[in-house]
């Protein structure tokens, strides 16, 4: 599933892809999309994020992106969730920043909704017991 907003002059872009019942989303967008952070979450566990190693020293801070859409979701999550970030925008400007924060709060609430809405039919795994092993 893809879900699109866009802004100022710039698109982002998160897709969804369902595993059993966990997500893995990836946030992209501007003119140089990447893989910047990895946040992961489950609707009972606090985010956690890697950040990656950008230009100068520095790190990317695409992770700013994927906390808002994690905590937007993580009320109606069936399972785990990973999500990738990396959204660059060449010369960006403030109105361009502070617009991603609104961007990313409708890309989470997009994924919201159709998450509440969608029955995923997702059949429970089966295990052994305790006095069961396999043959």
């Amino acid at each position: 599933m893809e879900f699109i907003v866009t802004k100022e002059n710039y698109t982002m872009t998160a897709e969804v892809k369902v595993i059993g019942k966990d997500l893995f989303i990836a946030i992209t967008g501007g003119d140089n999309p990447h893989i910047g952070t990895v946040t992961t979450l489950t609707r009972d566990t606090k985010l956690q994020t890697i950040k990656y190693p950008s230009h100068d020293g520095r790190f990317h801070k695409d992770d700013v992106l994927a906390i808002r859409v994690g905590k937007i979701i993580q009320p109606v999550l069936l399972g785990s969730c990973t999500i990738t970030a990396g959204v660059h925008v060449n010369h960006i400007s403030k109105k361009q920043i502070m617009v991603s924060s609104q961007m990313s709060q409708n890309l989470g609430n997009q994924i919201k909704t159709w998450l509440q809405k969608t029955d995923f039919k997702i059949a429970e795994p089966i295990y052994y017991s305790d006095k069961e092993n396999p043959t």
